[in-house]
């Protein structure tokens, strides 16, 4: 099974929480046992898994312009956002999650973002494949 959600985003960086929307797709499949893929057809967004915490939010920010700062980057001179294409291919655009008795197997804390690198965007899509 395969679903296609979208949401908009606001600021240049953000942590967009779609858990309830992934686990929504996963209950109505009614799958008991499986794995779960989430994947950003985007190369300026990721996927993370972590706390829904705002200092956690922030310090992903400035993780990110400390790890990867604007700079002398060879793509900057194509569209300017060499940054958000670096950071995404490191940190990734997919996640998987075992399912396991109809409920995604996240712990106590884990929360499953969409991460925006080049925003804000209208419309950036995640694809949910159930497997």
């Amino acid at each position: 099974m395969n679903r296609m959600i979208t949401f908009p985003t606001t600021k240049k960086k953000e942590l967009v929480n779609i858990t309830s929307k992934v686990g929504r797709i996963v209950n109505e499949a009614n799958i008991k046992e499986g794995l779960c893929l989430i994947f950003v057809p985007h190369a300026t967004a990721a996927v993370l898994i972590n706390e829904d915490e705002p200092g956690f939010k922030a310090d992903v920010e400035k993780l990110l312009d400390m790890w990867i700062p604007p700079g002398d980057w060879q793509h900057d001179k194509v569209d300017n956002n060499a940054t958000a294409h670096l950071a995404a291919s490191l940190i990734g655009q997919s996640r998987m999650i075992p399912v396991i008795n109809g409920n995604l197997q996240l712990g106590t804390w884990q929360e499953i973002f969409l991460l925006e690198l080049d925003g804000p965007r209208s419309n950036r899509r995640v694809v949910v494949q159930l497997i």
